[in-house]
């Protein structure tokens, strides 16, 4: 059964740092792309990033680029979103995502299997 759980959200200061893991399993890690999303209270699911399998063609949302980095470690069938200078309109619940192909896409509705969330609030 293919399963992606994230993990790592909470409530961080403006200009604060975390970093969200996405641990995988039901399928080889090192075969296929994994992509992060955000969603946050009334609004329509968006790209934060996107990794290939090989970690060799990795896109980053505009508004995340120098701030946010996308890793994996595909010992551990865990892949990372580590997040600096977090900003209020940052505030979301957060997603990892494959589509079960090593082709990274930055629309969300690529993408067929999901995790629950996980919740990153920035607020002072």
């Amino acid at each position: 059964q293919v399963q992606l759980v994230e993990s790592g959200g909470g409530l961080v200061q403006p200009g604060g740092s975390l970093r969200l893991s996405c641990g995988v399993s039901g399928f080889t890690l090192s075969h296929y792309a994994i992509g992060w999303f955000r969603q946050a209270p009334g609004t329509e699911r968006a790209g934060a990033s996107c990794t290939s399998a090989s970690e060799g063609s990795t896109h980053y949302a505009d508004s995340g680029k120098g701030r946010f980095t996308t890793s994996r470690d595909n010992a551990k069938n865990t892949v990372y979103l580590q997040m600096n200078g977090l900003k209020h309109e940052e505030t979301a619940v957060y997603y990892c995502a494959t589509d079960l192909t090593p082709i990274p896409h930055t629309n969300p509705a690529a993408y067929d299997y999901w995790g629950q969330g996980t919740q990153v609030t920035v607020s002072s």
